[in-house]
């Protein structure tokens, strides 16, 4: 009868052990984080440069080269 009871408490410790083995957590699986970066809007850096052309920071030129550079970096769809 003793033996009866350990063979059954060994049984349910090598069950319970292959479900873990089979069914835990994936060590394999990399988890990756998500990163969001809050970049202004087109219509935000414009007003920003146009600002700081009004306020004298910088040149017309300057104002002219920085603008043409953001609306060809926002490409079409943002042109609208």
């Amino acid at each position: 009868m003793r033996a009866t009871k350990i063979l059954v408490v060994l049984m349910a410790v090598v069950f319970g052990l292959t479900i873990a083995a089979c069914c835990g957590p994936d060590t394999t699986t990399e988890v990756k984080k998500t990163e969001i970066i809050n970049q202004p809007t087109v219509g935000q850096q414009l007003e920003d440069l146009e600002k700081a052309y009004k306020n004298g920071a910088i040149t017309k030129e300057e104002y002219e080269k920085t603008k043409k550079g953001i609306l060809e970096k926002a490409g079409p769809s943002e042109k609208k």
